[in-house]
């Protein structure tokens, strides 16, 4: 069911029915309520009253608060996992950073996004803090039904991010200290949100807090 909200499948405002639902996956209606329930806690669900469960509606507010955790948690997350990274990763990283730099000149601004989930996936996904990869994993879910692309709204930020992956590569590959991986990380994800403050917001983007 994440998965159907993220790709948006299921959109802001479907209506869940468990029978429905637990007819297509074939099983009873008892593990769909309790996934449900934990999609509530995600906030990718709300429940209504006389209505039942729908996916929750689009919120600025909530997307930008999701960037800044986001920021905070996948750079701790991928400093965790650096020394852990092999030269295949970094390798396999790069790839998908390469093909991203393709894309740029036919811009699909929802190609692009699934890449970079994609390459920062292989940075972090070596973390060996559980709790900390549920809670990096979360905030990509709820990002991808709060935003289609974030890059649909700023495509120059693109660019800028294409470079900014192969200076985090680098540090990651000469050994950097994890503090300086961990800001460059950080700064990545939170320069993304800046970028479409700057767009969407211009007059509460100004004096933005460097995350």
């Amino acid at each position: 069911m994440k998965d159907r909200i993220a790709s948006q499948e299921f959109t802001p405002g479907y209506r869940l029915v468990l029978g429905t639902i637990a007819g297509e996956l074939d099983m009873s209606v008892v593990p769909v309520r309790e996934a449900i329930r934990q999609l509530e806690a995600e906030g990718l669900v709300m429940f209504e009253r006389n209505v039942g469960a729908r996916v929750s509606m689009v919120d600025d507010t909530a997307y930008r608060f999701s960037m800044q955790s986001l920021s905070i948690l996948e750079g701790a997350a991928t400093a965790l996992s650096a020394r852990a990274l092999t030269t295949d990763d970094v390798r396999r990283a790069r790839q998908v950073n390469e093909l991203m730099v393709e894309t740029l000149e036919h811009f699909d601004p929802r190609a692009f996004t699934a890449l970079n989930q994609e390459f920062h996936a292989i940075l972090f996904e070596r973390c060996a803090n559980p709790r900390m990869l549920e809670l990096v994993q979360a905030e990509w879910a709820r990002l991808g039904h709060l935003r289609d692309s974030t890059f649909s709204f700023v495509p120059g930020r693109a660019a800028e991010s294409v470079r900014e992956h192969e200076n985090i590569l680098v540090l990651i590959e000469t050994g950097a200290p994890l503090a300086e991986i961990e800001k460059a990380s950080r700064r990545h994800r939170s320069a993304t949100l800046d970028a479409y403050m700057i767009h969407e917001h211009p007059d509460e983007a100004l004096g933005l807090p460097a995350f």
